[in-house]
């Protein structure tokens, strides 16, 4: 909970800002901040002319005070922007005037949507590398938890609950992550290993070895890809006996900026940019070969040593690509906004998760105000 004397300061009094600024102004000091003089002047009324907010509920909010005047949110311990948010030329949110630089990922961002590249295998995902926060529920409540060491969490581990929820249960203001030394040297081996059967057996192979390969994975235009990290000498070392015990020999062997260029490319999809649609499957890496037979694609790309396909379509056909999962999930990563629109984007959950999911997002944020429509 905020400190006694915590105030509060809200951007954008639209139909999402206003009913935030309302809930808290029930319980903290808060000076909600519009543009427009209107409906600055309705909200003083008690009046709402969206009609989001009812008059008895502005009137609880006995510590809010609308205002025009940008310098009053000076006196905010904490500031909520809550704004249209500006999209580029795919329909994408683009933050780079709010942020005032190019587009690009945050810290934020990729814990609530609990990313991982393609080091998923041996190093994890954002989740296992978070280790506290601080951030605020959809009731207004300003809360922490986690702490700043490793081993900090009795009870419920609430940063591995906020880690891909895509920001629908509260807005995180201060996160603890673990952070590790990057390597001395970076190599990645391109192996011709001709089918994607063979390919993927070679990714099995490389993964169980004891020569620490940190990443593997398959781009059907180079071949297989496999990392090793770590210092040179072991790098060299780890490399000859790797080859050894694969009995193959690479093509190519990337290193330090072409090596992690290699692996962006290969974690961000850039192979199937032209693609319309776009899924993104997680399976067993034993199940790999069986799901993209079945899917019958010939532009896709493997990560995680098999656990991961990104496959692209010119049609969604989500019937046909979830059908081709015995076990896993597939979400879909692009496709065009009516298509979008008419098909889950997540995998359908089981409905006695569904129904544990809801309740755990009614707990946070009962007016579903943060990030609608985003799990549906």
């Amino acid at each position: 909970m905020a400190a006694a004397g915590t105030t509060i300061g809200v951007v954008g009094l639209g139909y999402v800002g206003l009913p935030l600024a309302v809930e808290f102004g029930k319980k903290y000091p808060t000076v909600g901040f519009d543009l427009s003089a209107a409906k600055v002047a309705a909200y003083g009324k008690g009046i709402d002319p969206t009609g989001e907010v009812s008059p008895a509920e502005l009137a609880a909010a006995t510590g809010l005070r609308c205002t025009t005047d940008a310098a009053a949110l000076r006196s905010a311990d904490f500031v909520v922007v809550a704004v249209p948010t500006p999209i580029d030329d795919a329909h994408q949110p683009d933050f780079g005037p709010l942020l005032g630089r190019e587009r690009g990922q945050t810290i934020g961002g990729v814990l609530a949507a609990n990313l991982a590249g393609s080091r998923r295998v041996t190093a994890g995902a954002a989740r296992d590398h978070f280790l506290g926060f601080r951030a605020v529920t959809g009731r207004g409540e300003p809360f922490k938890a986690g702490g700043k060491v490793v081993k900090n969490v009795t009870g419920y581990d609430l940063p591995k609950l906020l880690a891909g929820s895509w920001g629908t249960l509260a807005v995180m203001t201060e996160v603890t992550i673990r952070v590790a030394p990057a390597p001395e040297l970076d190599r990645t081996l391109v192996v011709a290993a001709g089918s994607i059967g063979e390919c993927l057996a070679l990714l099995g192979g490389a993964l169980r070895s004891s020569h620490d390969v940190s990443a593997a994975g398959v781009d059907p235009r180079r071949g297989a890809l496999l990392r090793l990290e770590g210092f040179a000498a072991s790098v060299d070392a780890r490399t000859r006996a790797l080859c050894n015990e694969l009995r193959c020999t690479p093509q190519e062997a990337l290193e330090g900026g072409a090596s992690r260029d290699c692996w962006h490319a290969l974690a961000s999809g850039a192979a199937l940019a032209a693609s319309p649609v776009v899924w993104r499957i997680s399976v067993p890496p034993t199940d790999a070969l069986q799901v993209l037979e079945r899917l019958d694609t010939d532009r896709y790309l493997v990560d995680w040593g098999g656990g991961l396909v990104l496959a692209g379509f010119d049609l969604v056909d989500a019937q046909r690509v979830r059908a081709a999962l015995t076990t896993g999930h597939a979400t879909l990563l692009k496709a065009p906004a009516a298509a979008r629109a008419a098909t889950p984007v997540f995998q359908p959950q089981a409905p006695a998760v569904a129904a544990v999911a809801a309740r755990v997002r009614s707990a946070f944020d009962p007016r579903g105000i943060l990030n609608p429509g985003r799990m549906d």
